[in-house]
């Protein structure tokens, strides 16, 4: 099991039950945690407790890619026991209760609360202050009640999660050295891997267990935008340009595209190659756009296939403007903290 990647965030260091039962290569654990016993981290997988507090039970399990988050200031994410997420799911600013079993590519969002023994089918989002009733099986975007489940059929769905999870890849990718043209002002985390001709403007920032995959097209980020947390950029020949005070959240993919100035992407959402999102539109979260879409400025986006939802309104507006300066203050202290945990390593 490779050195525990552990980041302090301000005065508050993850603190753990015991030592995860594996940590694979690529995780990080940052801030205000507190973890239970035998937790299972899959590769890449990310707990951040900056903004706020995360707390989780024993035996948790989190598969290659997952993402466990809080809102900032807002809500913290809590955790029971015996949780199992599948790859590249998302868990933001919510509580799931015992048991739980979060498929492969699910999002739940701000202010949710999942009871103990859901079932939340793969690909489904759970929309912000959903209440999820327990034994239940869940599935869609946004997430709705199949079916009610029996303690048999939980642990078999359980089971077979954890049986996945297992089988991913326990490898991350080594591309280690951020490109040249990355500025000096900007944050790429410590778990995060760029490649090829990626461009990284002042005060930009890109997150734990991101990859950029540059070579065969430019990745540039403007100054102040975030890529956050296990998203996954991959460009060809058009290349992907994300303007200034831009917002990527958690697993999205980007193929090539052009994502305008105080753009927000979705949480676990797709944005496929010719995409353009004018300048001030909104991507909600798990939603999917067609090749070549324009999402039209001023306008709120969600869907698979995208399309219109509703106008922004200065609230919404007020929202991109209020995470990037969040961001840059995250940003700021996780270098710092970054840097001291590389000394200490390397006098070790």
């Amino acid at each position: 099991m490779p050195a525990l990647n552990l980041l302090r965030y301000g005065d508050a260091s993850p603190s753990l039950a015991s030592a995860p039962r594996a940590a694979q290569p690529g995780h990080a654990l940052i801030g205000r945690l507190t973890l239970g016993r035998d937790a299972w981290l899959g590769a890449g997988s990310v707990i951040r407790a900056d903004g706020h507090d995360v707390t989780a039970g024993d035996g948790l399990q989190l598969g290659r890619g997952a993402s466990v988050h809080i809102a900032h200031a807002v809500y913290p994410t809590v955790i029971g026991d015996h949780v199992t997420v599948g790859v590249n799911a998302v868990v933001h600013a919510c509580t799931v209760h015992d048991g739980a079993v979060i498929e492969e590519d699910c999002v739940i969002l701000d202010g949710s609360v999942v009871a103990a023994g859901v079932v939340l089918e793969a690909g489904s989002v759970v929309f912000p202050r959903s209440a999820l009733s327990a034994n239940t099986l869940y599935a869609g975007k946004p997430a709705k009640p199949v079916r009610t489940l029996s303690d048999d059929e939980i642990a078999a769905r359980r089971a077979a999660l954890r049986a996945r999870n297992d089988a991913a890849s326990p490898t991350w990718h080594e591309w280690r050295e951020p490109p040249p043209a990355v500025d000096p002002t900007a944050f790429i985390a410590n778990s995060a891997m760029l490649r090829g001709r990626v461009i990284a403007a002042a005060k930009s920032s890109v997150w734990y267990g991101c990859r950029l995959d540059a070579l065969a097209g430019e990745i540039a980020i403007g100054a102040r935008s975030n890529v956050q947390d296990n998203s996954v950029l991959t460009a060809a020949a058009g290349g992907i340009r994300i303007g200034v005070d831009a917002t990527i959240g958690h697993n999205v993919r980007l193929d090539d595209c052009t994502i305008g100035d105080r753009c927000l992407i979705g949480i676990g959402s797709h944005v496929v190659a010719g995409t353009v999102a004018q300048d001030d539109s909104f991507l909600a979260a798990g939603a999917v756009t067609t090749p070549g879409q324009v999402l039209e400025s001023g306008w709120l986006w969600g869907g698979a296939p995208a399309r219109k939802l509703a106008p922004l309104d200065e609230r919404k507006k007020a929202l991109v403007l209020g995470t990037i300066v969040t961001y840059c203050q995250y940003a700021d202290d996780l270098a710092q903290a970054q840097a001291e945990r590389a000394a200490a390593a390397a006098g070790a």
